[in-house]
């Protein structure tokens, strides 16, 4: 039997993670049977220590994903790249080519609350729908999500972690998973978790006004999903729309080809918010405008000292896309229409 703990949601004593391993271009971790279920088994032993718990897990042929919870303290590096590295050694006997196995150590990304827990649980739950390995959610073998619907015998992984989650007993803990599990996530909430984890990577300007293709934070990849792919100008036309709803209520403004104070302040907060967000930098903004970089510098030091800017630079990155999203639906319908005329 596993030693784990039960799951605690003190934030005092305990972090929680959510983990990913990608293998590299070339490689399959599926590339013998046997190895599959000692990846499994190698997830669940190396949170037998006291103190970690093994939320929620699952195996694909090019990705490996896990919540784990462990004690303020413990590292959650010492127990990923360990992991990592053992699942190496073991496809690279069956696969002896000289590449690397993984596409980097491994992806961490914190959960802060229940609720982010439950979206990362149903994010692994559609994942092998989304990639084609399964045809239906549940039908998946590889993942904690069987066992913990009583669709297979658990073993040694501990079920009552993830369904504490849903309820406190284990039949309403499951009725209440299923029900949460029903709605798929949109193809947005997609791009902004895979650009998150480094699965997909975002397009942008690598700052000589070449595209290049590289890494970036959830903040920045939620805008970069909202603004409809995976290329970075498209979140600044994102960002470009929203403000000019801020500081233009009446009548929105274009950005571009705008030559008056209130058009050189929008970019200016355009600049500001995709700085702040880690979206690119205030460089990649003066290009996408077309305008001068220190005239552009000039009027983001500006705004900084302004309240009302200071207020629309501390705006939360799912709020912008909220508020675009509630935009788009508006203009979409016929009476946003003829309100706008």
């Amino acid at each position: 039997m596993s030693n784990q703990i039960a799951v605690t949601r003190d934030a005092k004593e305990t972090e929680t993670w959510s983990l990913c391993w990608q293998a590299a271009v070339g490689r399959d971790l599926f590339c013998h049977p046997a190895i599959v279920q000692r990846i499994q088994t190698r997830l669940i032993a190396a949170h037998e220590r006291r103190g970690r718990v093994l939320i929620d897990f699952i195996v694909l042929p090019a990705e490996i994903h896990a919540i784990s919870q462990l004690r303020v303290g413990d590292s959650v590096a010492g127990v990923a790249r360990s992991f990592g590295t053992v699942v190496s050694r073991w496809v690279r006997r069956v696969q002896p080519l000289r590449s690397p196995v993984l596409a980097g150590p491994y992806s961490a990304q914190r959960l802060d609350s229940d609720d982010a827990v439950r979206q990362e649980i149903r994010m692994f739950a559609w994942r092998p729908v989304f990639t084609g390995a399964s045809p239906k959610r549940n039908y998946y073998p590889n993942a904690a999500l069987r066992y913990v619907l009583g669709l297979k015998p658990s073993r040694d992984f501990e079920t009552e972690p993830m369904l504490s989650y849903f309820g406190d007993a284990t039949k309403a803990g499951r009725k209440s998973l299923t029900k949460w599990l029903a709605k798929p996530p949109s193809v947005e909430t997609w791009r902004a978790w895979e650009m998150a984890k480094g699965l997909k990577l975002a397009i942008g300007d690598d700052g000589s006004g070449q595209a290049a293709a590289r890494k970036v934070e959830a903040a920045a990849a939620l805008l970069i999903a909202a603004g409809g792919g995976y290329g970075v100008e498209g979140a600044l036309a994102l960002l470009a729309k929203w403000v000019s709803t801020k500081i233009s209520p009446s009548e929105e403004i274009d950005l571009h080809v705008g030559n008056d104070a209130l058009a050189a302040r929008g970019r200016a907060l355009v600049a500001g918010l995709a700085v702040a967000h880690r979206l690119c930098s205030a460089a990649t903004v003066a290009r996408y405008f077309g305008k001068a970089k220190a005239t552009l510098s000039e009027r983001m030091t500006r705004c900084k000292a302004h309240p009302a800017d200071r207020l629309i630079l501390r705006a939360a990155p799912q709020r912008i896309a909220e508020e675009v999203a509630a935009l788009r639906r508006s203009a979409a319908t016929p009476s946003g229409a003829a309100e706008r005329r």
